[in-house]
């Protein structure tokens, strides 16, 4: 289960504890809200991309959306999203618990703007079901992130 690939990830911090695994489903921005009692926009969306043939990774806030203009001027080529069947094999998380942690070696992960605006977020945590809260540091640090990127709209 990609949830224990996780809780083992955050093990090797101390920080396994952390990892919320709920009684119902956290699959979409507005359920994980309800669920962990935050505003929507706190939520960590993790969106998985190709550029070219590699596999990339784009967390961003729960309100922000992906600015085709600005994927396209950062990465050279027009945002295209990961196929719902090819989502687990290339990143190693299935859909709706895709998040940066535990994650297949050489998947680049990219942090948006959008989430420096708050003290802390909620990424998944490798299930539909599952949510760590972290600090903007710590989403730097355990994510491995490449870059920041201004890639976001709708949320300013």
């Amino acid at each position: 289960m990609s949830i224990e690939k996780v809780r083992e990830y955050f093990d090797q911090f101390g920080m396994k504890d952390r990892v919320l695994e709920f009684d119902r489903s956290s699959e979409t921005v507005e359920l994980a809200a309800q669920t962990v009692g935050c505003e929507p926009k706190q939520i960590t969306k993790t969106m998985s991309f190709l550029v070219g043939d590699d596999p990339i990774l784009i967390c961003l806030a729960g309100d922000a959306k992906i600015a085709n203009a600005k994927y396209k001027k950062q990465f050279g080529m027009k945002a295209k999203m990961i196929s719902f069947d090819d989502v687990e094999d290339l990143i190693g998380h299935q859909v709706g618990g895709v998040c940066p942690f535990a994650i297949k070696e050489g998947v680049k992960v990219y942090l948006d703007e959008s989430l420096k605006r708050f003290e802390t977020v909620y990424p998944a945590a490798g299930s539909g079901n599952s949510a760590i809260e972290l600090t903007i540091p710590e989403l730097e640090k355990y994510s491995n992130y490449t870059e920041w990127i201004d890639i976001a709209k709708d949320w300013e």
